[in-house]
């Protein structure tokens, strides 16, 4: 089997445990990786399965005037392959629909990586289409290489129709995880993306021991606890949420725990003391997989608001919902992106996303009910195990990959 060559943005990452859970899914089959980062790790913490990773982890120059000699000798390198006038003409062709900094940034990083990877890699996978496909593409016309994709949520829909369009006829084929996604993707490339959910590797997030406590909010030193886990930025929605916790019965007895950091942190902090609930907010930044595990366990409720963001961006099909039922935590979550591929009536709530008053009667209503919550969520934890198991999505990657990895052409 020769080595497959993986390229991501930043790794690690704690919020992008599907990628990590991924990687060394692929590893346990027998696949030879290769990995390279376009970024360096900006979280302190690591996840427990990051460490699990066997192959071997590089960085890519981050910005091309850090590491101007590495540079130098891969475009010297690149200049002298067969593949190099194909691949520059790619490059200027991109350039003049964008030309910003970043673009040439991504075709630098690319003739590094053509010059230092592996000489037995015989195919490049990217995770996200937008830069890392970017310089996936380059990398493989500079060395006659296949090579494919694995696209979310931001790179499908803040990347321009035109990148999308060219990027999928280029490669082998491409993966996504959501149908949204791929009904997308294949209407600008006809059958060239498939739907691979990430599911959920349930052998590290076992169902909790100890039943919940039946909280309905009358007890102000027993309060019902809501969790929430994402990054604090616009398209998670927590703006949303807090002025629909401003909106729930004052007398309701509730506490919020949040994992996850982002640069709205502060502003959501001052609304959360503008609308008189921030000392019901415990704000924990980002943590590791152990400690959102414990949390869901202990909590009795999970929310998210998800929206669409001014830019476009929006989430995919969050793995935090999945996580959450695993625990057999009630989902109040939003209709935007995939989250109602995942989230159905008999395992969640559903609300319109930006819309606080809604959000807010959802959770009023479960927080009163701990019945409700129980059914719910004894409900979703069957349908991640039932519908959404790790194994499924590995092996239907495994499948797409297995054929691309015969020997190289010569380099």
């Amino acid at each position: 089997m020769k080595r497959l060559t993986v390229i991501v943005k930043g790794w690690p990452r704690l919020s992008e445990t599907f990628v990590a859970q991924e990687l060394v899914g692929l590893e346990a089959l027998g696949l030879e990786l290769d990995l390279w980062s376009l970024r360096h790790p900006t979280d302190t913490r690591r996840h427990a399965l990051h460490l699990q990773l066997k192959a071997r982890v590089r960085y890519l120059p981050e910005y091309l005037r850090q590491e101007p000699g590495r540079v130098l000798r891969g475009l010297a390198a690149a200049f002298r392959r067969p593949g190099w006038w194909a691949a520059f003409g790619t490059f200027l062709k991109d350039w003049r629909r964008d030309p910003t900094a970043n673009r040439i940034r991504r075709f630098g990083q690319a003739c590094v990586l053509a010059a230092e990877m592996d000489p037995a890699t015989a195919h490049l996978y990217a995770h996200f289409i937008h830069t890392p496909g970017s310089v996936a593409r380059y990398a493989a016309i500079l060395c006659g290489l296949s090579w494919s994709a694995s696209a979310h949520a931001k790179d499908i829909w803040t990347t321009p129709v035109w990148e999308k369009a060219e990027k999928l006829a280029d490669m082998a084929w491409c993966t996504t995880c959501t149908a949204a996604g791929a009904d997308h993707l294949n209407a600008l490339v006809p059958g060239k993306t498939h739907l691979v959910y990430h599911g959920l590797d349930l052998a590290r997030w076992p169902a909790p021991t100890e039943s919940r406590p039946k909280r309905d909010g009358t007890d102000q030193r027993d309060p019902v606890q809501i969790v929430s886990v994402g990054r604090l930025v616009a398209k998670k929605g927590y703006d949303d949420l807090i002025a629909a916790l401003g909106l729930l019965d004052k007398k309701t007895a509730w506490r919020l725990v949040h994992i996850g950091g982002g640069p709205l942190k502060e502003s959501l902090k001052a609304q959360a003391a503008s609308a008189g609930i921030a000392e019901r907010i415990d704000w924990r930044g980002a943590q590791d997989q152990t400690a959102v595990r414990e949390t869901l366990a202990g909590g009795d409720l999970f929310v998210l608001a998800s929206r669409v963001a001014a830019d476009g961006d929006r989430d995919g099909l969050p793995n935090v919902l999945m996580e959450a039922a695993s625990q057999g935590l009630a989902l109040v979550a939003t209709e935007v992106a995939a989250i109602p591929e995942f989230v159905t009536d008999d395992c969640g709530v559903l609300v319109p996303p930006g819309d606080p008053a809604s959000l807010a009667s959802a959770l009023q209503a479960l927080i009163r009910d701990p019945a409700a919550r129980t059914r719910l969520g004894s409900a979703a934890q069957s349908r991640v195990r039932r519908d959404f198991p790790f194994a499924r999505g590995r092996e239907a990657l495994y499948q797409l990959l297995h054929p691309c990895l015969s020997p190289p052409m010569p380099r």
